[in-house]
């Protein structure tokens, strides 16, 4: 079996990880919470030592290159949608950190629109012969929607800790809670905006390279 090698194994455990991931997020306790904050954190650095893996030893595959991402995309959707779920009446006694409390739908729809789309256009230039290789706004956004799903895991996290230990104290009302908060707050716009901004960079390439494939003709 070629395509079973180091880095698609890893690829294959993240896809395994995901799919622990919601209901391990759905269970209302600072334990299995924690471990879920734990689990993401070992989906996410595997995305980065797969990739490297691949490369440095010559082992990219037609497999790999086809499920490592749907393995994002399946990290990204066992955390989000797990969070719009959360906030929107599965647990509200827990307030999701944005405005209001609640995940908002247009969050999810520029998220996964960008890799619906991303995926589809991919195709679409690759029968016109224009391969767009991976950029760095895209690779900055990928780091900063785990930064901000990571902080959102372990808010829920703490908030079942809260909730267990009875805490109402000063520092907890006053100090974390409002920093933690604007963390989350802060990396998911910053987010949100490179994923829009991405998507612009990569439409703005295939422009350019499919120009340039006209011009060589």
């Amino acid at each position: 079996m070629p395509w079973l090698n180091l880095p698609n194994a890893i690829t294959l455990g993240r896809i395994a990880l995901a799919v622990l991931l919601a209901p391990m997020l759905l269970a209302d306790g600072f334990g299995i919470r924690l471990a879920a904050f734990i689990v993401f954190l070992i989906a996410a650095f595997s995305d980065l030592v797969d990739g490297k893996l691949a490369r440095s030893r010559n082992l990219i595959t037609d497999f790999g290159k086809l499920v490592d991402p749907l393995a994002d995309k399946l990290l990204l959707a066992a955390t989000f949608f797990t969070f719009y779920y959360l906030s929107h009446g599965g647990e509200p006694r827990t307030p999701f950190p944005w405005f209001g409390g609640t995940l908002p739908w247009w969050i999810l729809a520029i998220i996964f629109g960008r890799e619906l789309f991303i995926t589809l256009f991919r195709s679409y230039a690759a029968r016109r012969g224009v391969v767009i290789p991976a950029g760095a706004a895209g690779k900055l956004k990928a780091v900063f929607q785990n930064i901000a799903t990571g902080a959102i895991i372990f808010w829920y996290a703490l908030w079942s800790a809260q909730r267990e230990n009875g805490w109402n104290t000063p520092f907890w009302n006053g100090v974390w809670v409002p920093f933690h908060r604007w963390f989350a707050i802060a990396s998911l716009t910053i987010a949100v905006v490179l994923t829009v901004w991405s998507l612009a960079i990569y439409l703005n390439s295939f422009r350019t390279l499919d120009l340039q494939r006209k011009a060589a003709r």
